[in-house]
């Protein structure tokens, strides 16, 4: 039976959670009208993780919302995971699309993680590529 966890240095294991924040002031941002907006939120996230040698289960990024289930190292804590996602997409999105501007922030202060055991993250998954949201 092959083993999901991840060796580390001075460790073995896998530290998984779900993420969920919003735009400030709930701002629909990622509509299909702005799909470029989208697309290239989803390859900072990516070059995020590579950088950071994490993995991205999925990833929905909703008109007005960002769901993102990620496997990270033990050397990062949930806030720094989130600090990193929220960081450089904020600054490159707001460089590349000024209308973005008009906020005040790109993303809210706010967040929401659950971090998630080998049977709740199949379901996460599933929730996150269900295509209920709008």
């Amino acid at each position: 039976m092959k083993s999901n966890y991840r060796h580390y240095n001075h460790a073995l294991g896998m530290a998984t959670v779900h993420l969920v924040w919003i735009p400030c002031r709930r701002k629909r941002i990622f509509t299909n009208k702005n799909e470029a907006v989208k697309l290239r939120c989803i390859e900072i996230f990516n070059s995020v993780a590579k950088d950071k040698q994490w993995i991205i289960k999925a990833l929905e990024v909703a008109p007005d919302h960002i769901h993102l289930l990620v496997e990270y190292d033990p050397k990062h804590s949930i806030a720094q995971v989130v600090k990193a996602f929220k960081g450089r997409s904020s600054r490159y999105l707001r460089q590349e699309f000024p209308a973005l501007m008009k906020l005040p922030s790109l993303w809210t202060h706010s967040y929401m993680f659950d971090s998630t055991g080998k049977v709740s993250t199949a379901r996460i998954t599933e929730y996150i590529n269900d295509p209920h949201h709008g």
